[in-house]
């Protein structure tokens, strides 16, 4: 694969993507370059044989393709930093979904830019990730990354004002997911002796085999909810409790995430 890659931050995302794109056998480690404002995080990757950079500028300079993927709080000192070396034919990707188009190309107007929002359950090559793009991202380039971002999961296409929504569904959907049945195991715990671990398994099983007879055998949520909800049966009970009281649960929650969402995109926009 043609093209040497920057990633500039070490965080959760920038580890993320550095194992995921070494794991892939696309890139050699010679063509990536990676960077971070702590050097001392980046001791642990020398045995990796990438291109360590103690300097954004010197990492800008050596790559074709620029992953920003520092906290939001910190875009505007990188942007600074690097703007006057990231000539024109750099391609720019940033993973924060809060910064628009429109305030990064006001630092790089003449850039190809691409925004990603991966997902954590890419640690077991499962993600969902979104990506949209500027009009300026030909082809060629939406084929690079999309084989990138492809070695550990499905890519999901969107338009720049359905990252929001599209987000909450991918990315925070893990946290949403996780949260509910960690209710459920402690709710189940107050009525039986069965252990915490155990029911905790019997949970996890439930609902990877769940979704896979949903997705495999192209089934709808109803259809699996009318095969085990009989009527006048033990399920149909809990499935009228659900739907009266969590419909309740889930208008909140969307309120609350895409309120934050949209308070944190007015904090970028006065940031940057």
């Amino acid at each position: 694969m043609n093209g040497k890659i920057g990633i500039i931050g070490f965080g959760t995302i920038g580890k993320l993507f550095l194992e995921k794109f070494l794991d892939s056998g696309l890139l050699a480690p010679e063509d990536i370059f990676v960077s971070n404002r702590s050097p001392s995080k980046l001791e642990k990757i020398t045995d990796k044989k990438v291109n360590v950079c103690l300097e954004n500028r010197m990492l800008v300079q050596k790559s074709d393709y620029i992953f920003f993927c520092v906290k939001p709080s910190d875009l505007k000192t990188v942007f600074d930093e690097v703007k006057d070396v990231l000539s024109k034919d750099k391609y720019i990707v940033s993973v924060n979904g809060s910064i628009k188009f429109s305030q990064l190309e006001k630092y790089f107007p003449e850039n190809r830019i691409s925004k990603i929002i991966p997902s954590v359950t890419a640690e077991v090559n499962t993600s969902q990730t979104l990506v949209c793009h500027n009009e300026k991202v030909g082809d060629e380039d939406f084929a690079f990354i999309n084989q990138l971002l492809c070695t550990f999961g499905n890519v999901i296409n969107l338009s720049e004002n359905e990252i929001g929504m599209g987000s909450e569904l991918v990315s925070c959907m893990p946290g949403f997911i996780a949260s509910i049945f960690n209710e459920i195991a402690k709710g189940a715990g107050k009525h039986t002796e069965i252990p915490e671990d155990q029911r905790i398994e019997m949970l996890l099983n439930t609902m990877i085999a769940t979704g896979l007879l949903i997705k495999n055998k192209k089934q709808s949520f109803y259809e699996v909810i009318e095969k085990v909800a009989t009527k006048g049966g033990i399920t149909e009970e809990g499935v009228k409790v659900i739907e009266k009281d969590f419909p309740h649960v889930v208008d909140e929650l969307f309120e609350k995430t895409l309120e934050k969402r949209r308070l944190t995109e007015k904090r970028m926009a006065d940031g940057i």
